[in-house]
């Protein structure tokens, strides 16, 4: 229930959203997908978008935090352009994830990265992305709202286990994936954040574009989102990250590390700092904890 379908409709839906979007939507045929962003003039994350590229539609999976802003700066943007965005409430959104999500939908299985499939499941049809919320093998389902139930037991019958939030956040956060509203927003540069698959080198204008080749022809930033360590009491998010007294960064997410049985985070770091292997502090309070930067994954 964290992400949300938006369709968009119209003979300029295509060509609108190819100058929108960070990835190239116009060289989608029917079937296939991509990871994409929605950046401000500045540059700066407004969305992280999934898109499914249909013969008369494009589908945008949203995260449910961002719909609204995304809707908006959209919306303000459509002036001449046969394209409108709808909700699609009738859309619900379930994952697979693992090595054995194909497995378990073998007409997933030779898709490649973020094509999509319609096939039956329970009786009831469905649209398959390979697709995943934590950068390894899974596969995303576009399910009619009325049947997630009938669908989600015929996956369990299947072998899949349900799994809760607390496990897929603590493995968001050990692959190092930005989730918007936590580790990305409206003051975060595109190229602070790990979301390289998501931005085109090759095509043409787009909203944010020259911020982004600036900043890639320069070669640097100066912070970076990175993989953190923890030892010691766990601090809450938002705490500042510091080396020899002074300020050099903040935690923006943390989590109990199933693969490594203690605490991770990530956070943003100033490039003077951000080498792995660089040990900083994490003051709230009284209380410090420490936070090696780590070569992500962290587990």
């Amino acid at each position: 229930g964290f992400r949300a379908v938006v369709r968009a409709v119209g003979a300029d839906r295509v060509s609108f959203l190819q100058g929108m979007l960070t990835n190239d939507v116009a060289g989608l045929a029917p079937g296939a997908g991509c990871p994409a962003l929605l950046l401000t003039i500045q540059g700066r994350v407004t969305a992280d978008v999934r898109v499914v590229a249909l013969g008369d539609e494009l589908l945008l999976d949203v995260d449910v935090r961002a719909r609204e802003g995304f809707l908006d700066a959209l919306g303000k943007l459509i002036i001449a352009d046969d394209v409108e965005l709808l909700d699609a409430p009738d859309v619900a959104l379930v994952a697979l994830e693992g090595s054995g999500a194909g497995a378990l939908l073998p007409e997933t299985e030779r898709l490649v990265s973020h094509a999509h499939v319609t096939l039956a499941v329970a009786g009831v049809t469905v649209r398959a992305q390979r697709a995943s919320e934590v950068r390894g093998t899974g596969v995303v389902l576009h399910v009619p709202t009325s049947s997630v139930a009938a669908v989600w037991d015929a996956l369990v019958a299947r072998g899949a286990r349900p799994c809760g939030l607390a496990a897929l956040e603590a493995r968001r956060v050990e692959v190092g994936v930005p989730r918007i509203g936590l580790d990305m927003d409206g003051g975060t540069l595109a190229l602070e954040v790990p979301v390289e698959e998501a931005i085109s080198t090759r095509k043409g204008c787009y909203l944010g574009q020259e911020v982004v080749a600036r900043g890639t022809a320069r070669g640097h930033v100066n912070r970076r989102l990175v993989g953190l360590m923890l030892e010691g009491p766990v601090p809450p998010v938002g705490a500042p990250l510091v080396r020899d007294g002074a300020e050099c960064g903040r935690l923006t997410s943390v989590a109990r590390s199933f693969a490594t049985g203690g605490h991770v985070a990530l956070g943003f770091v100033r490039r003077e700092h951000w080498e792995p292997g660089t040990q900083l502090g994490v003051r709230y309070g009284h209380v410090v904890t420490l936070a090696r930067v780590a070569t992500l994954p962290l587990g």
